[in-house]
């Protein structure tokens, strides 16, 4: 019997090492940051988010260029509006705990206060697919796209500091709506605004 190769070929015929696949796979299911999540926020296999609140991707947006996606699934002619998409700073269990101390019923807290000031509303049915550039050196820093159609009134135009990916999912739909984070460029489905941006980059920003 022969022996086994451990290792694979790309289509440039590039080697890539068993390690090198373990640590992208790891990189993906570390996406989404559960310690710098809401506390209602779930995640599962192929990083399926569930629930409601705000749900940070734990990788820092270093690099110049950045591009990612959300695949919405939703029952049948369910429409939403009331999912955040866009990048938020660092967050954490107090921020979580101050938070819910500050909100009131009858009146919310404002997206200052609740770490939606960088993110913005898209109109949702089953299959969309809500993609987001990011550029540090131009204007508008952040730009969505809805099925690969530009949204050119939700643009934000500056943001401050260091970010991360994020959207914010409604309480109202946490039982239909599930979500999937998809940072792998081999798994776009708008390929013309990955390759625009390109990838995020995670080898020294998971946090």
């Amino acid at each position: 019997m022969g022996a086994l190769c451990c290792c694979c070929r790309s289509s440039e015929g590039e080697e890539i090492s068993e390690m090198e696949m373990k640590a992208k796979k790891t990189a993906k299911a570390m996406a989404i940051a559960k310690h710098m999540s809401a506390p209602a926020i779930s995640v599962g296999s192929e990083s399926e988010i569930t629930g409601h609140g705000l749900a940070v991707v734990g990788v820092a947006l270093e690099q110049d260029h950045a591009y990612w996606e959300w695949h919405i699934e939703l029952p049948a002619r369910v429409h939403l509006d009331t999912v955040l998409f866009g990048v938020t700073s660092k967050k954490t269990n107090k921020f979580y705990k101050d938070l819910a101390d500050k909100v009131q019923p009858e009146e919310g807290v404002s997206s200052d206060v609740n770490g939606t000031n960088w993110m913005r509303r898209v109109e949702l049915q089953n299959g969309d697919v809500v993609g987001v550039g990011m550029q540090q050196s131009d204007l508008p820093m952040v730009q969505f796209f809805l099925n690969g159609e530009p949204l050119f009134e939700s643009a934000i135009n500056r943001f401050r500091g260091t970010v991360y990916p994020a959207i914010c999912l409604p309480e109202s739909s946490s039982d239909q709506l599930k979500i999937h984070f998809v940072m792998d460029e081999d798994d776009f489905k708008q390929k013309e605004q990955g390759q625009k941006f390109g990838p995020i980059i995670v080898a020294r920003s998971i946090v």
